[in-house]
């Protein structure tokens, strides 16, 4: 397989992207501390504190790390997509076993400019691959590039 080296990077707003994810969880987390701080008579802290550092570490380590975590490359008439922090996975998509390709947009990618690209399988076992945090362009770009490897393949 190609070196961690040969991977492209995905698009930096997804750190940002992913941290008002994260944010809006830490809001609701940090909301039920606060009734549970009200609800234990005495124990001033004793949960909105915890609370407050696990929502800091959230918005501030975990998207880095998710971000540098990921990678992909699309070369030799295939895509390869690596992902995980503690679990690493390591898929190679060959354009041959494609089937169709989506490019999807939440709220949040919308508003940040980017999309997922996942690309369905023949098979079972990992029949999607997903790519999240491509900037729109390069996504369906990227879709447009394996749909014409596709078709000279079938021609």
């Amino acid at each position: 397989m190609d070196e961690a080296d040969d991977l492209i990077p995905l698009d930096p707003a997804y750190k940002s992207m992913l941290r008002v994810q994260f944010a809006i969880v830490g809001v609701v987390l940090l909301l039920a501390a606060t009734i549970a701080e009200f609800a234990i008579p005495g124990w001033t802290g004793a949960v909105w504190i915890p609370a407050l550092l696990l929502v800091t570490y959230a918005l501030v380590r975990v998207p880095l790390r998710r971000y540098n975590a990921r990678g992909y490359s699309l070369a030799q008439e295939r895509l390869r997509v690596v992902r995980g922090v503690f679990f690493r996975a390591d898929t190679v998509v060959p354009f041959g076993r494609v089937q169709h390709i989506d490019v999807g947009q939440g709220p949040l990618e919308r508003a940040y400019g980017l999309a997922t690209l996942t690309v369905h399988t023949a098979g079972t076992h990992n029949a999607s691959v997903s790519l999240p945090g491509l900037r729109h362009a390069d996504a369906t770009a990227m879709r447009e590039d394996i749909r014409a490897a596709i078709r000279r393949d079938t021609r």
